[in-house]
This record gives C-alpha cells, structure tokens and sequence, in this order.
C-alpha cells in the first residue's frame, strides 16, 4: 500500500499562513489572517482579546523578541478546526527558553476566527538556568 500525500486543507492555509508570519515576525502579514471581529482564548474560556486591533496590541511587543520562533510539531485537522501542537521559543521575564503550545483555531471564510492557547510551563534554556544574578 502506498501512502498518499499530504495535502493541505483550505482551513490550514490561514493557520499556516499565519504562523509563518508570527516566525518572520511581520505583524501585517500575521493580523491579515484573523477575521475582524475574532476572539483569542487562554485554554478554556479566558478571554485575552476580541478583534485584530487588540490582537494586533499583544502581539507587537513579542514580535520584537529576537528569539521568537513556533516550531510545528503535529497538526489536526476536523471539520473547521485546526489544532497546532507547538514548541515556541520565547525570551522569558527570566530569560530565554520555550513553551509546548496546544493552539486550536476555528477558521470560517478564511480567516481564524476563534483561537484558544493552553501553554505548558516553560524550561528556561541551559545558559538562563545555570546564571545567577547575585554572582
């Protein structure tokens, strides 16, 4: 039996899109994907923006960080839903490191409309880990 390609679907195109802009972090690119009026959920239900102005907001400040980068490990596909795991990596308020990232994102039209992100705790990278500030 041979396996068939992988293709991918009409929803994951502004997910993926998407991602690709939050890796070259171009804030532009990154807000096209998202419908006017989305929602952007910490897992389960706690509210952290409504619309692309706010996601726009919490977005800028973390496109700055040099590190910054959402490295796909698998992805789900049902209906018109997609479900990212992720590794990202992040500079920290303690330093650099990176986070497993479950994201789901409801896409209608085209564009993300809902998207919930659980976040796992971060590992600070070796470097962060071993430095003490009262040396």
């Amino acid at each position: 039996m041979t396996a068939s390609p992988v293709s991918t679907t009409a929803v994951e195109i502004p997910v993926q899109q998407q991602l690709d802009a939050y890796n070259a972090r171009d804030i532009d690119a990154f807000i096209a994907h998202w419908a006017d009026d989305c929602e952007y959920y910490e897992f389960p239900s706690r509210l952290l923006a409504r619309g692309t102005a706010q996601i726009r907001e919490r977005h800028v400040a973390r496109f700055k960080e040099p590190n910054l980068f959402g490295k796909l490990i698998q992805r789900s596909v049902i209906d018109n839903l997609v479900v990212d795991h992720e590794i990202v990596q992040r500079t920290f308020a303690e330093g650099p490191g990176e986070v497993d990232v479950l994201a789901i994102y409801e896409v209608e039209n085209g564009k993300i409309t809902k998207a919930w992100f659980k976040l796992g705790t971060p590992r600070l990278d070796a470097a962060t880990r071993t430095h003490n500030p009262r040396d």
